[in-house]
């Protein structure tokens, strides 16, 4: 019914005023009693076989929403109902802020893709804590934490601390974004020595709780092998709990849309079917150069079991989706989760 009917007439409209539109519908339908009763039973699957463990964390499924959805933490127990394993905030920045000028949120139907340059839009760090505060599900929660636009890159280093210390009491593991290629300049944040300064305070602060939260780093599908490198021994140096491959990508290369379309959207970050390749190919060099002792959530171009089962298989202990969500529809994790207990 959403491929066939749902899907056609939303994407008649403007992609963000559809997805406001969907979170007003669902704020508004699970007021009505017995919705959320009903959409866990139609959408939730429960099973031993689909319980995973990482980072010290236990998530009844495999299968969770990326960061970038919910940025503001609005619709956790909605969400949750939809049989998610595990959601991700964010990316939440110290301050509000607008984000980037609109229209900044494209589909490409033919690739079954995503161009985004939101550019860290959300309602700032205390709005998220505030949400997190009247939240009743127990489902696990990740924090994806940023720096705010007016920021500098010298100085963008208490903007995680001060998301890190905020979120710290209301999430289960954090997620360093410093890939997005909205942020002017933030991708520079990856190179080696601002990236270990960035992770060792974020770490010494978290070391400094009497129980540390789980940090995790979420990277580029546009890095080298040579920076993958870098990035395994980061890791290893700082002793972070993982990595999220892969963010968006500003590659344009192989997609079935056309060209004159692409130079009109302009720029942004590329989500969806054109980044899966990549993201497992990243997904497997790392898993291979850290000879498997690096957890990595896979995401990009996750739209069925098969898509899971090839992220795992490359090295992955989870996933997320996020494009995939909006192509295939709300029974997507449940479709996904069926199929692995099989």
């Amino acid at each position: 019914m959403y491929k066939s009917i749902i899907k056609p007439i939303l994407f008649q409209f403007d992609p963000e005023k559809v997805h406001h539109f969907v979170f007003f519908s669902l704020k508004f339908a699970f007021k009505i009693p017995g919705i959320a009763v009903l959409a866990t039973k139609l959408f939730k699957i429960n099973s031993p076989k689909l319980t995973v463990k990482a980072f010290g964390l236990e998530f009844e499924n495999p299968v969770g929403l990326a960061a970038g959805f919910d940025k503001n933490a609005e619709l956790i127990d909605e969400l949750a109902c939809f049989g998610f394993g595990f959601i991700e905030i964010g990316t939440v920045t110290p301050k509000a802020q607008p984000g980037n000028d609109k229209p900044r949120l494209f589909r490409l139907p033919e690739d079954e893709a995503l161009i985004n340059r939101m550019g860290f839009n959300n309602n700032g760090v205390e709005a998220a804590v505030a949400n997190l505060k009247k939240r009743n599900s127990k489902i696990i929660i990740g924090g994806n934490i940023g720096k705010n636009k007016i920021t500098l890159n010298e100085n963008a280093l208490n903007d995680y601390l001060i998301c890190f210390e905020a979120l710290y009491p209301w999430v289960d593991y954090f997620v360093v974004n410093v890939s997005s290629p909205n942020t002017p300049n933030l991708r520079e944040l990856q190179e080696k020595e601002p990236l270990t300064k960035l992770l060792n305070a974020v770490q010494k602060l978290n070391n400094s709780k009497i129980k540390q939260k789980p940090v995790l780093l979420k990277i580029a599908p546009d890095l080298t092998d040579s920076q993958l490198d870098d990035i395994v021994e980061i890791v290893d140096t700082t002793k972070i709990a993982g990595i999220i491959a892969t963010n968006t990508t500003i590659d344009r290369s192989n997609l079935k849309t056309n060209a004159q379309k692409l130079i009109e959207i302009g720029a942004g970050g590329l989500s969806g079917e054109p980044v899966k390749n990549r993201s497992t190919e990243i997904i497997k060099y790392i898993h291979k150069k850290a000879e498997g002792k690096i957890p990595i959530i896979g995401v990009g171009g996750v739209n069925n079991a098969r898509d899971v089962r090839e992220k795992l298989a490359a090295g992955a202990c989870l996933v997320q989706i996020y494009t995939g969500f909006i192509y295939e529809g709300p029974s997507i994790v449940s479709e996904i989760c069926k199929e692995l207990t099989i």
